[in-house]
């Protein structure tokens, strides 16, 4: 099963794609992690990206795409895969279908993870990272990682600022996303403010996993 998971900078897609990798062994690709590993090994392309992440806009089709077409011919795709943050345009998702057409494996559905804004403002303001094993926790958690006691640090990404006009930039150039699969009936809509399992019940039902 191929499927694209649509929704805004944290409404929960990382935490839903990981329960299906787990329950049903597809190859989740984050375009998050895969270029934040490329910032951090200073690649060509991660340098070239940083500044579009940290200013919480989106990196150019053309290095999303190369990327990406890199990645779904490796081996571990064969399976089906969870695309978490590709497309983001609908010029990518245009590029995607060409991909997935080449590779004879046709998208089952776009699962929308819907949540208000203002909730996501607030999540992604609170939310910390660990520097040692990059367990996700929040404010409220302190300073040391409950799992490692790694230090728990802020993403630049994730002060309110960016944070919201990353949720402008989405808003302007991602949702149009949520018309083009509706438009081929592949959009699953999922309410997101919710408990995550709760919310992972409705995906595996709307699925019909």
């Amino acid at each position: 099963m191929n499927i694209v998971l649509l929704g805004a900078p944290g409404a929960g897609k990382g935490t839903q794609a990981a329960k299906l990798v787990e329950e049903q062994g597809l190859c989740h690709i984050s375009t998050g992690d895969i270029l934040r590993a490329a910032v951090k090994d200073q690649t060509p392309l991660g340098v070239k990206a940083k500044g579009f992440m940290d200013a919480g806009e989106l990196v150019p089709d053309d290095l999303i795409i190369d990327l990406m077409k890199e990645r779904m011919e490796q081996p571990d795709t064969d399976k089906g895969v969870i695309l978490d943050g590709f497309p983001r345009t609908t010029t990518q998702a245009v590029a995607l279908d060409s991909m997935l057409s080449e590779l004879g494996r046709p998208l089952d559905a776009a699962l929308l993870i819907d949540v208000d804004s203002e909730v996501i403002v607030t999540r992604l303001t609170s939310r910390r990272m660990c520097r040692e094993c990059g367990n996700i926790g929040s404010a409220a958690d302190g300073e040391t990682c409950l799992k490692c006691g790694g230090e728990m640090y802020q993403r630049d990404d994730d002060n309110e600022e960016t944070v919201r006009n990353r949720l402008d930039v989405y808003d302007k150039s991602t949702a149009p996303l949520i018309d083009y699969y509706h438009g081929k009936d592949l959009l699953v809509k999922i309410d997101g403010d919710r408990d995550p399992q709760v919310v992972f019940t409705d995906v595996v039902s709307a699925l019909g996993l």
